[in-house]
């Protein structure tokens, strides 16, 4: 099976942390693998903390998300993941900054070409997998609110309370790059979530040719629901909502399965989010059904002192329903 997975945030390194262990290194494994390519597609809007200084200072892309892919894929993630996610407590002009970021600036302003300093930063890393951000050029995400007003870059938008109408890319015709197009292309499985509705998983599929080139592949195209709303951005949303909004802005039956997660959310933790205006996001499978998606339920909840995707379980539900009922194995 060759996986492309396409998101940005913690979510996408979830999916990726989990799948990294059934890549074949190899033609000739021990004990067969039943991924034989998995690549991550990572949206390049961010433009706040370290990856926001580095973009405004040095005209690069923001490495932050590509820098998270890279150590949620990388072979010795306790050693070589510990180094490129330091962050430095102090310094004139370094506070705050990874080595990472650092690393994949540096990278890029010596070969001219970010796409290029992401894979050699592969190759050192050793990761099981390839890395492509959705395009080489400097976007800005742009989001318009349901009363009219104009938010324009990602931090804005994220840190606004009021719902999102829409969001865009500016300019709006963004080039894909061309290792991307072919990844999907040849994918048999391409996954969308979880991660950030407005500003993690719609960004990347507005690049051009993108949702396109999905829905004219092969691949068995997977949206993996969030687990909680975001205040202000997806407020009272439900899985449906979700996937609507994934609709308008890229096109209409985009995906053939939904993955939910049917586990409760801890009563605690529940009245902490909710405080904070989150709150679980509804099942609504009824208005899936209605849609006319597949949808598949799993107990993918993981809570200690944050909710988030069981890597373990969702790994094992991914690989159950999809690689190896194709497979065969």
């Amino acid at each position: 099976m060759r996986i492309v997975a396409l998101g940005g945030g913690t979510g996408l390194s979830t999916v990726l942390r989990g799948l990294k262990e059934y890549v074949a290194r190899r033609k000739k494994e021990r004990v067969p693998l039943p991924i034989s390519d998995l690549a991550a597609v990572v949206t390049v809007t961010d433009d706040g903390g370290s990856s926001g200084r580095l973009r405004r200072e040095y005209r690069v892309l923001p490495p932050g998300d590509i820098r998270n892919c890279m150590v949620a894929l990388s072979k010795d993630e306790d050693l070589l993941g510990k180094l490129f996610q330091y962050r430095f407590p102090a310094g004139r002009g370094l506070a705050g900054h990874s080595f990472g970021n650092l690393f994949l600036t540096a990278l890029t302003n010596v070969t001219g070409d970010f796409p290029r300093a992401v894979r050699v930063s592969s190759q050192v890393l050793a990761i099981r997998g390839r890395i492509f951000p959705s395009t080489a050029q400097n976007v800005t995400l742009e989001a318009e609110l349901e009363d009219g007003t104009i938010v324009r870059g990602e931090t804005n938008i994220s840190r606004s309370r009021k719902r999102i109408h829409c969001v865009r890319l500016v300019p709006r015709r963004v080039r894909p790059l061309p290792e991307v197009l072919a990844a999907i292309r040849e994918a048999d499985l391409v996954l969308v979530g979880p991660g950030s509705l407005y500003t993690s998983i719609i960004p990347n599929l507005l690049v051009e040719q993108v949702s396109e080139t999905i829905a004219h592949s092969r691949a068995v195209c997977v949206y993996i629901a969030n687990l909680m709303t975001q205040p202000g951005e997806t407020q009272h949303y439900s899985v449906a909502d979700h996937v609507r909004a994934i609709y308008e802005h890229s096109r209409q039956g985009l995906f053939d399965y939904v993955v939910v997660n049917r586990k409760l959310v801890p009563p605690r933790l529940l009245r902490r989010y909710r405080a904070q205006g989150a709150e679980p996001v509804q099942n609504s499978l009824g208005e899936l059904r209605r849609m006319g998606l597949r949808y598949i339920t799993g107990d993918l909840l993981h809570h200690n002192r944050v909710v988030r995707h069981d890597q373990a379980r969702l790994t094992r539900l991914l690989l159950e329903e999809f690689v190896k009922r194709q497979t065969g194995k």
